[in-house]
């Protein structure tokens, strides 16, 4: 679900026939996996805790949350998909990179 941001300008207009102009960008279309181009980074939280994070992602947002689930579901940890990075829980990279590349996705790690 996605929630559209105010009209431009016009809060009401008694023409039937008028179009609201929404504020915002349309979401690009989603590439095919082999014209992605992922990176699988890894971040250290307080406390010894670690963070995978998958940037790159181009396309909808749905197609997004679907790959995360997917990702989430084969490394069996939490995560969340938040500003258009998937985020899984602890250092997953060497999984989620096996799986992206059965998966068709061009990836690779990136950082240290």
């Amino acid at each position: 679900m996605t929630k559209k941001k105010r009209p431009n300008g016009i809060v009401y207009s008694t023409n039937p026939d008028h179009q609201y102009e929404w504020d915002g960008q349309q979401e690009q279309e989603t590439l095919r996996p082999a014209e992605q181009d992922l990176r699988i980074h890894l971040q250290s939280l307080k406390g010894n805790k670690k963070l995978t994070i998958i940037r790159g992602f181009r396309g909808a947002t749905a197609d997004l949350n679907a790959l995360g689930k997917t990702l989430k579901s084969s490394c069996g940890v939490g995560g969340s998909v938040k500003d258009g990075e998937i985020l899984i829980q602890g250092d997953q990279r060497e999984k989620v990179l096996l799986i992206l590349i059965k998966m068709d996705y061009r990836a690779k790690k990136s950082g240290g």
